[in-house]
């Protein structure tokens, strides 16, 4: 009697056995399937994404390796974050499919991700803002740029922060999502604006020859014609100052050479001026005793010995 209900029980389990498998087994290999596809048309989807956004920018003098590890940077965090929600969503299919109850995993998993979003919403914040700005190519590695009021030299750039180090050597770390304004002094092309001051005196016309001359001497010079775009934009007189007429021009340089290119224009402008005699005023008052009386003349007499 006893083997024969053995007998029975281990029917009864093969029979359970092999029904399970025939109506189990191929969803559970269907979802497998399944997620081995979505992997591999994600592979694909995120390998044509990366060659549009290199063709993208149409800064044909940009570096091809900041290109490359532009994109690099926003298809690893697309990867990461579809490989993790496939993930997810493969487990949860494979267990329901396994016959057990999803419900008090996907409350715990709500729970978890509430607690945690609301831990994290700096650092969600930041890399959010990460991720566009390095999608719309705002800033790269090497650009010069201001942020919050404060300028420097862009040594690192990730999804969480900027790194900038200042002309004093002085390092500062802004948080993406707290970056209120952002300046660009690199992007593609750069220029330096004069605001050049002569007395009133002076002939402007002949203040603008000289510029001009200046200009192109600076932009045909083999040490600055590989830094220099384009040819001195002059646009004329600007204002009246208190103690000078403002004549206002631009040079436009290939990006960072902007100050090497100005100071040589400002010191070969010097020269010129003083050789034509061209004055750069002071600031000087003229001072009146009232509303009747002349203005106060002032006589230097030079006195000679012996």
């Amino acid at each position: 009697m006893k083997e024969l209900l053995n007998e029975d029980f281990y029917a009864t389990l093969l029979s359970k056995t092999v029904n399970w498998a025939i109506e189990t087994v191929p969803s559970l290999l269907l979802v497998i399937v399944t997620f081995l596809i979505a992997l591999w048309i994600m592979k694909v989807i995120l390998r044509r994404l990366r060659k549009m956004i290199i063709s993208s920018v149409h800064n044909d003098d940009e570096n091809a390796m900041e290109k490359e590890k532009r994109a690099t940077t926003l298809i690893n965090i697309a990867r990461g974050t579809l490989v993790i929600a496939l993930w997810a969503i493969f487990i949860l299919i494979f267990l329901k499919q396994l016959g057990m109850d999803i419900a008090p995993i996907l409350a715990g998993a709500g729970i978890v991700g509430l607690a945690v979003g609301f831990g994290a919403q700096e650092l969600v914040r930041d890399g959010i803002s990460g991720f566009f700005m390095l999608l719309e190519n705002r800033i790269r590695t090497g650009d010069v740029v201001l942020i919050n009021g404060t300028g420097g030299l862009v040594e690192g750039i990730n999804l969480r922060t900027v790194t900038l180090r200042d002309l004093s050597g002085v390092v500062h770390t802004f948080q993406n999502g707290k970056i209120n304004t952002l300046a660009n002094m690199t992007k593609d092309w750069s220029a330096m604006v004069f605001d050049i001051g002569v007395a009133y005196k002076e002939n402007v016309d002949k203040v603008i020859e000289i510029i001009k001359e200046v200009g192109e001497t600076l932009k045909n010079d083999e040490n600055f014609k590989e830094k220099i775009l384009e040819s001195i934009e002059i646009f004329g007189l600007d204002k009246f100052g208190d103690s000078a007429v403002v004549i206002k021009a631009r040079i436009k340089t290939y990006p960072i050479q902007q100050w090497v290119v100005g100071r040589e224009f400002n010191k070969r402008l010097k020269a010129a001026f003083d050789k034509s005699g061209v004055e750069i005023p002071f600031p000087h008052r003229t001072i009146y005793w009232g509303d009747e009386i002349s203005p106060l003349h002032l006589k230097l007499n030079k006195e000679q010995n012996g």
